[in-house]
Formats: C-alpha cells, structure tokens, sequence
C-alpha cells in the first residue's frame, strides 16, 4: 500500500471525488488549490482533497472510498497519513460533512469532535437535493481535531 500526491490531471479521478461531493462544480471550487492523495493498494482504493484554511488549520475538503473497499479501514488510513505528513504544520485538522449516521461517527472515532454548523449548506450551494443515509442534507457539520 502506498500513498502519493496528485499534482496534475486531478480531475482524472473526478469518480471517486464525485462519491464524496456529487456537485462537479462544488469540487471545482477546492481542486485547483487543494493538495489531492491517492491511497494505492493494488489499484486506487482511496482519495483526499486538502486545503490550508489559515491559521494552523488544515481541512479535508473530499475523503472518498471505492464503494466496494468501504469498511476495509483506507480512510482510516487516509486520515492517519494526513496527521502524520502535515502534524509539523498545522494545529488543527477539520472537515465539514452533512449530519449522517455514517459519516459522523467515522471521524469521532478517527478523533474528531463536533465544532459547528453550517446552516442550511447543502440547500444553499447545491443544485439538487443531497440525499444521504436515506435524509436530505441540510446543514453543514464541522469537526475538528488537534494534530
């Protein structure tokens, strides 16, 4: 298993980005600016889209698994390579997600804690309603962790 930057053509992996924000504009507003990591394991398991947000804070724009590899721990990993690479440079680790039984309590057990809400995030900035866990996104939920 490996782990390497994207520096060019990161829209080649637009897929898997799209798993985790299904708006191709949405990712087009981070990709440009945000660092992109590609877990390898015998064929790309795995993505995250990082962006410096200031002030120590460093944010996970797009964390996505094949669905097929879900639950086999690559995000884990993912998030466990991001503090190890940047704990040097940054404070805070951050990602803002919609409240969902799935997704919440993946990063609470990654170390994560709630920060703040985003009202009405999805329904402001998406074109379409965003289901996920059978629930329409609304708000934006942040979480935080230190390095």
């Amino acid at each position: 298993m490996r782990i390497f930057e994207v520096t060019e053509n990161k829209k080649e992996h637009l897929d898997l980005l799209l798993l985790a924000d299904e708006q191709e504009d949405m990712i087009d507003r981070y990709l440009p600016y945000g660092r992109m990591f590609v877990l390898d394991d015998n064929g790309i398991k795995c993505e995250c889209v990082i962006t410096d947000e200031g002030n120590g804070v460093l944010e996970i724009k797009n964390l996505a698994t094949v669905p097929e590899y879900q639950g086999k721990g690559y995000a884990k990993e993912m998030i466990a390579f991001i503090i190890r690479t940047f704990r040097e440079q940054y404070s805070v680790l951050q990602v803002g997600t919609g409240d969902c039984p799935s997704t919440v309590p993946f990063y609470e057990k990654c170390g994560f804690v709630r920060s703040h809400i985003i009202s009405n995030f999805f329904t402001d900035n998406y074109d379409h309603p965003i289901i996920e866990c059978g629930i329409q996104l609304v708000d934006m939920v942040y979480l935080r962790r230190s390095f």
